[in-house]
């Protein structure tokens, strides 16, 4: 048996009502119905909360993974750069500008390579995942 209620709503909350259920092609009444159900459920929250805490939790993961990854950029930032400086010497003079032509030219090669390892999926946090597997999972450290 249904009762019939009769109520008031704001102009803007009666028309996002209308608008609704005209996008979703469903009675007004049903989105009514739906909504009070929801609302006076008594684990209403208790869903809400667990919803809301599975999507931070996913999240907290999503950002520990993109950290992890950036603490590897830039630690082989750091160990290329520290190698670079300590390894490279001085350059005389005449020297220096076909020695910026050549970097110049290197570092176009550069680029394309990273656009193809990009273009292509494989990243160095891929490789360094697979450098570290242990030995157990029959892989040779």
């Amino acid at each position: 048996m249904r009762i019939k209620h009769t109520v008031r709503l704001p102009a803007d909350l009666s028309a996002r009502l209308a608008d609704y259920a005209a996008r979703k092609k469903v009675p007004q009444a049903l989105i009514v119905e739906t909504a009070l159900a929801s609302f006076l459920s008594p684990d209403g929250p208790e869903r809400l909360e667990a919803a809301l805490a599975r999507r931070l939790d996913r999240m907290t993961r999503q950002l520990e993974r993109m950290e992890r990854r950036v603490t590897i950029a830039n630690e082989s930032m750091a160990v290329f750069v520290r190698f670079w400086l300590t390894s490279t010497p001085p350059l005389p003079d005449e020297a220096f500008a076909a020695a910026q032509s050549k970097g110049r030219e290197r570092y176009d090669g550069f680029v394309e390579a990273v656009g193809r390892r990009l273009a292509r999926g494989t990243t160095l946090d891929d490789e360094v995942r697979l450098d570290a597997l242990p030995v157990r999972e029959g892989r040779e450290t």
